[in-house]
């Protein structure tokens, strides 16, 4: 074989070679998502500190599920509503705190996570006079406002029922519309969350002239992630359940709630561990 000829088969060679050994190796996408997920502003849930930025329990929760699952969550801000109504069309991955009902776990698996109630809060002079349901369903006069599609509990829903049927509901879109219309006076009554009130009404300069009143102590709402059983993987679900249980488990959760709302308030509204989302 001519001297020649072995140089020129071995660039050859390498020429056919070349393209494959210069490609960058394949970047591998995220294990767990990207999946849509939608918070709402409520209370201390998700709100706007001082500094304008969004801040809250939810959004702790979330930041602390993605580093530890691995999931990308790329976020949005939506109404209840619309977080509902996308849900039931599969047209949303996840949201946060919301309550579950057998017609939402037909679509979604609700990671479980605080628990807490709702308080009726009235003016301090119609509470005198109003102080249990019972007498306020019996003034035909008095009316209350609330967030629609919100669950209340099973006592609060009950006595809505009741009320709604007399058409003496208001239903808003959001609690700072609810806020503003109890304010007003056009309503005489507002169902709230400890998380809510007292920043809202602070905020709405209604602090002192109402009274906080536990109607319905026996009642326990529970909430936690909403995850949507069409658009995410049973192997993804998973993850996030493991992860919510060791945030329980290790105290993180509690530690996000005193945060935001105090340490007393935090024992409340943790889940007990029994309820809390199973690894």
């Amino acid at each position: 074989m001519p001297a020649w000829i072995k140089p020129t088969l071995l660039a050859f060679a390498l020429l056919l070679c070349g393209p494959a050994l210069a490609q960058p190796p394949q970047r591998e996408g995220p294990t767990c998502g990207p999946y849509k997920l939608a918070f709402y502003e409520h209370g201390v849930l998700y709100y706007r500190d001082a500094s304008g930025a969004y801040a809250g329990i939810d959004l702790d929760i979330v930041n602390e599920l993605a580093r530890r699952s691995g999931c990308v969550f790329n976020t949005v801000l939506e109404s209840r509503v619309r977080i509902w109504d996308q849900l039931a069309r599969s047209n949303l991955d996840l949201s946060v705190s919301g309550i579950p009902s057998p017609e939402r776990e037909k679509h979604a698996e609700f990671m479980l996570y605080l628990q807490t109630r709702n308080y009726a809060l009235l003016r301090r002079e119609l509470a005198a006079r109003l102080n249990s349901p019972e007498a306020f369903l019996a003034d035909s006069t008095r009316s209350v406002v609330v967030v629609k599609s919100f669950k209340h509990g099973q006592v609060f829903d009950a006595w809505l029922d009741k009320l709604r049927a007399q058409q003496r509901v208001t239903e808003v879109p959001d609690f700072e519309t609810a806020a503003r219309v109890f304010k007003l006076g056009r309503a005489d009554a507002i169902l709230a969350l400890p998380t809510n009130w007292p920043m809202i009404l602070r905020g709405e300069g209604m602090q002192e002239p109402i009274s906080v009143l536990d109607w319905a102590p026996q009642d326990r709402v529970s909430a936690g992630l909403v995850v949507s059983r069409q658009r995410v993987s049973e192997a993804d679900r998973q993850g996030l359940r493991k992860a919510l249980a060791e945030m329980h488990r290790d105290g993180t959760l509690e530690a996000i709630f005193k945060r935001h709302i105090g340490a007393g308030l935090a024992k409340a509204m943790l889940l007990e561990a029994a309820a809390a989302p199973k690894p």
